[in-house]
């Protein structure tokens, strides 16, 4: 007598092998990764407030006005988004990443999207880098989530994400 039916669909567990290989990022490639596109994003954004009058009252000792700071602070975003959108939206990625073989995905392993990505990845913490005394405390302490287990900064934790290599 037979148990077993032998026209059942087979019963194995299957994983998807792209999940399951996945390697965290190292930390030191990701800090270099984060200098490169805030260089990058500095080249373009420094000589843009140079040439909008930014620099001038400063030069002379003068506090800019609150408003003029978040306004370049703003500006700032919005280049951002100019600047690494489509890397981010095509590959989850920004050029940074691109170049040193690695990119953001969701717990899943799968490639957040474009929305999820500026709007819980990058924007909050970003108006919070506005705020006096607070965004630079903030900031730290993002940075130093780095070396938790999971290698995930708070930007992470917020929008579900980690940082892969990618072969």
């Amino acid at each position: 007598m037979q148990d077993e039916n032998p026209y059942q669909a087979p019963q194995a567990a299957l994983q998807d092998p792209a999940v399951h290989e996945l390697v965290l990022a190292d930390r030191g490639m990701r800090l270099a990764g984060a200098i490169i596109d805030g260089m990058l994003l500095a080249l373009i954004l420094l000589p843009m407030m140079a040439i909008g009058g930014y620099f001038d009252g400063v030069m002379r000792g003068e506090q800019p006005s609150l408003a003029s700071q978040l306004g370049w602070g703003l500006g700032g975003i919005v280049l951002f988004v100019i600047v690494q959108g489509v890397p981010l939206a095509r590959s989850g990625q920004t050029w940074a990443k691109k170049m040193l073989k690695m990119r953001i995905v969701d717990l899943d392993g799968h490639q957040p999207p474009f929305g999820k990505l500026i709007g819980l990845r990058y924007l909050p913490t970003q108006l919070i880098s506005m705020v006096p005394v607070l965004g630079a405390l903030f900031g730290l302490v993002d940075a130093l989530f780095i070396f938790g287990e999971e290698r995930r900064c708070i930007h992470d934790l917020i929008a579900g994400t980690r940082v892969v290599r990618v072969d």
